[in-house]
């Protein structure tokens, strides 16, 4: 039973999930070259659901104390904050130097990506691959940047487009199982470290 003083927190993981995939789908058309605007329709969401939100959900881990959750959320919430200032303050006055900026940015998060990756095996298989996916959309977008190259930044964006279906279906999953409406199934962990056999 708990004390009255103790405070309770729900699982701020799909808010964190949806606040990902909302802003990684925005930005990822614009990528893929679908969108039909000046190709920053994702800014705002950068700054307010993908930043913000996810920054807030990852201090919520830190509450129920869930580092891996902690860290992924966090740092991705300071990633989208981190971008979508980039972008507006200084992408306008770096002209070419840009897309090499971006290119060391996201092989940056792409190293943070790799080890938060091994560490999801540990969570559940839908966590895993929003992770996985989210690899291979960083390393082809880095490459993509530093080589200039519009087609490969085109695949990263359809990449990114998936790695946020998968963020949205893990989200779905998580407040499915809380409302007791289990339909969407998370798997188990990829990797079982110690397990007996």
């Amino acid at each position: 039973m708990s004390s009255p003083n103790e405070q309770t927190v729900a699982d701020p993981a799909p808010l964190g999930l949806a606040g990902f995939a909302l802003t990684t789908f925005l930005l990822s058309a614009a990528n893929a070259a679908l969108t039909k605007g000046a190709a920053d329709e994702w800014v705002g969401y950068a700054f307010f659901y993908g930043g913000t939100v996810q920054l807030l959900a990852g201090m919520w881990e830190f509450k129920r104390n869930n580092v891996f959750g902690a860290t992924a959320f966090s740092t991705y919430g300071g990633f989208w904050l981190g971008l979508g200032f980039f972008i507006t303050h200084f992408a306008t006055v770096k002209g070419e130097n840009v897309t090499n900026d971006l290119g060391w940015i996201l092989l940056a998060f792409a190293i943070f990506n790799t080890y938060m990756l091994l560490w999801s095996t540990q969570v559940n298989m839908a966590v895993f691959l929003v992770f996985l996916v989210l690899e291979i959309t960083e390393i082809l977008l880095f490459i993509g940047f530093f080589a200039g190259n519009t087609n490969i930044i085109k695949i990263g964006g359809y990449a990114g487009i998936l790695t946020a279906l998968l963020a949205w279906y893990a989200s779905a999953a998580v407040v499915g199982n809380n409302v007791g409406w289990s339909l969407l199934p998370t798997g188990g962990k990829v990797i079982k470290v110690g397990a007996s056999a």
